[in-house]
């Protein structure tokens, strides 16, 4: 999302002529877009605003806003703290960055935009055209959670769930559609609850199906709770709907998860899963897992192990609890850390496990990969597969944007390697 959120500070920037650059000593103008998930985001800015100083020591100083969640929850901190930040917007204010730039540039005092008026921001953000062209890209659809997790951020910096219409999410996918992108990744902090106007998520899927030369579609992050059954039955029935599904439970114990108030225990997730392998056969898993959440015992951590085992899931994303202020679970009793980094490095080697037995089965096999880009090295594209596995191959070809067989020779952890169907050239993993 964050991701997004740049692209789209960026075309607002760029209607009073501001550029992106490369080179960092010739920046006039610094934006740093921050996430507060985990902890020591806030001194990663300090850290990063240091370097920015010593570069500019002996030059006009720049104009340095911070973006993003860090923003809105200490803007008024980081602008006392660090007399060098000028300006702090929060994610539900980017609206405002280029009133802001102005501003600054006319010698105005420290500004902080960290209001939650989410209609505005999209509202604006709808009048400036979305110039990305990547062959896939991403899109907010819905922000804010409403769910309150005792461990997570969100709410207190993106506010309440809010969705957006579903004509300008059809517009803005034609736009992109027409800029050249073939495959759309849908975003929400909480995907699935969007909901605007008694229309789902599934609605917008078989809406936007119905672009002609948009080929792919994914959404990311869902919450259990909010897998609704028309969902489940639109991966039974939407061609374009890739068959990778990230579906966080956090923990495999039903104790942590009343503990995190996820509202679902491990057999409703179970089950979930299972009515959507049967709706696809297709259908695999990925997730995240907090290791070491307050109160966690040896024999919750075990039922951790024994889910990851059960569901295979192609790929896990797994880290040691982080408090974060201000929510409920900072002001719980910790698990040592010690048993925590031995937990975590044991989930991992599993989770590694799993992922490399997954991806030997896919060796001599062959996946439709849809190629994003040409690497560094002339005639070596990248791409990914239905399960957004990446995937390098070579050809003498121009692979932008297309779709093709490939035939997986070799891979390792993170990258696949492979050739084209029908072509003899070999790749090369160096």
């Amino acid at each position: 999302m964050n991701e997004y959120d740049s692209n789209r500070i960026y075309d607002s920037v760029k209607e009073i002529d501001y550029e992106k650059t490369d080179n960092l000593f010739e920046a006039n103008c610094y934006v740093l877009n921050t996430c507060h998930i985990r902890e020591k985001a806030t001194e990663k800015v300090y850290h990063d605003i240091g370097r920015v100083k010593k570069i500019f020591r002996n030059k006009i100083k720049p104009i340095v806003l911070v973006a993003g969640c860090v923003a809105q929850a200490e803007g008024d901190i980081l602008l006392k703290r660090e007399k060098y930040i000028d300006a702090v917007i929060g994610p539900q204010s980017y609206h405002h960055f280029k009133k802001t730039i102005l501003k600054l540039e006319d010698n105005a005092k420290k500004i902080n935009f960290t209001d939650f008026d989410v209609n505005k921001k999209f509202d604006n953000l709808n009048m400036t055209r979305n110039t990305n062209s990547n062959v896939s890209s991403f899109l907010t659809i819905q922000e804010g959670c409403d769910k309150f997790c005792k461990f997570c951020v969100v709410p207190y910096t993106r506010g309440a769930e809010h969705s957006r219409s579903i004509k300008e999410l059809i517009n803005e996918t034609k736009e992109l559609v027409d800029n050249g992108v073939r495959e759309i990744t849908l975003l929400g902090q909480n995907v699935n609850a969007y909901n605007f106007q008694k229309s789902k998520l599934s609605n917008l899927i078989y809406e936007i199906s119905k672009i002609k030369n948009l080929k792919r579609i994914r959404y990311t992050t869902s919450h259990p709770i909010d897998f609704s059954e028309d969902l489940i039955e639109a991966h039974k029935i939407s061609q374009k709907l890739m068959p990778l599904i990230h579906l966080p439970v956090q923990s495999g114990s039903s104790k942590i998860l009343k503990k995190m108030n996820r509202k679902h225990s491990i057999k409703d997730y179970l089950d979930l899963i299972n009515n959507l392998k049967k709706a696809n056969s297709k259908i695999k898993f990925s997730s995240d897992f907090i290791i070491g959440y307050p109160g966690e015992t040896n024999e919750d951590f075990n039922q951790t192990l024994k889910l990851l085992r059960n569901v295979e899931f192609i790929n896990s994303y797994s880290f040691a609890f982080s408090p974060r202020p201000g929510t409920p679970a900072a002001r719980m009793e910790k698990v040592n850390d010690n048993i925590v980094k031995e937990r975590l490095v044991t989930f991992q080697n599993e989770a590694d496990r799993i992922k490399m037995k997954y991806r030997k089965g896919l060796f001599n096999n062959f996946s439709w990969v849809m190629f994003e880009n040409e690497m560094r090295i002339k005639g070596k594209f990248f791409g990914r597969d239905e399960f957004s596995n990446s995937v390098i191959a070579n050809s003498n070809l121009d692979l932008k944007g297309k779709i093709l067989k490939v035939k997986i020779i070799e891979g390792n952890k993170n990258t696949l390697f492979g050739e084209l169907e029908g072509e003899r050239n070999k790749v090369f993993a160096a």
